[in-house]
C-alpha cells in the first residue's frame, strides 16, 4: 500500500474546482494496529511537507508555482477515534504554519 512507502509522493494534481495543487496520500491500511498505522501516516505526512518546504514540488511539478497547496489523505477504511484526533492535531499544526492545508476523506466504496 502507498502509505507504507513513506518516502514517495503518491499522487499530485490540480483540483478542477479550486485550481489548488493537491498532494494525495493513498491509505489502504485498516486500523487494527492503530499505533503502527499512525506512525506510518506521520512519516508520510512529513515526507509530503519536506517535498513542499524544500521546493522540490516546484521542480517536479512546475504547474504548482503560484498555486495554493493541500495535502489530502484518502483512506480505504473509516478513521479510528485515535486517527481522527491525530489528523485534527496535524491539521492544526500544518495549517497553523500558514503554508499548506490538510484534509482527509474516505474513498468511495465500490
Amino acid at each position: 500500500m502507498p502509505v507504507e512507502q513513506t518516502d514517495q509522493i503518491d499522487y499530485i494534481g490540480i483540483e478542477n474546482s479550486t485550481g489548488n495543487v493537491v498532494l494525495t496520500i493513498s491509505d489502504g491500511l485498516d486500523w487494527a494496529d492503530s499505533p503502527a498505522h499512525l506512525a506510518k501516516l506521520q512519516e508520510k505526512l512529513n515526507c509530503y511537507l519536506r517535498f513542499y518546504e524544500s521546493g522540490e514540488i516546484f521542480e517536479s511539478y512546475p504547474a504548482a508555482k503560484g498555486r495554493s497547496v493541500a495535502i489530502q489523505v484518502v483512506t480505504k477504511h473509516d478513521l479510528s477515534a485515535e486517527a481522527i484526533t491525530f489528523m485534527e492535531k496535524a491539521k492544526e499544526t500544518i495549517e497553523g504554519a500558514g503554508i499548506i492545508s490538510l484534509k482527509w476523506k474516505r474513498a468511495a466504496k465500490g
